[in-house]
């Protein structure tokens, strides 16, 4: 990137533009009320939320190691 003139910086600057004009703008307002309903609705499936019943964890230490 440092290669580049400030031209072809420019011209890669205006093709990204051209790029996002049709892109469709929404208010961060309801883009964060959309998610916040989202992941409300998700948590109770959610394994960070509700834990990883025991029989399932494939974490589980299985058997524990005693010196003696």
């Amino acid at each position: 990137m440092d290669e580049l003139t400030d031209k072809d910086r420019l011209k890669m600057e205006i093709e990204q533009l051209r790029k996002e004009i049709p892109l469709e703008r929404m208010l961060v307002s309801k883009c964060a009320e959309e998610l916040k309903d989202y992941i409300e609705s998700q948590s109770a499936e959610d394994p960070l939320v509700k834990g990883i019943p025991e029989d399932k964890n494939p974490f589980k230490e299985k058997g524990g190691c005693v010196i003696s």
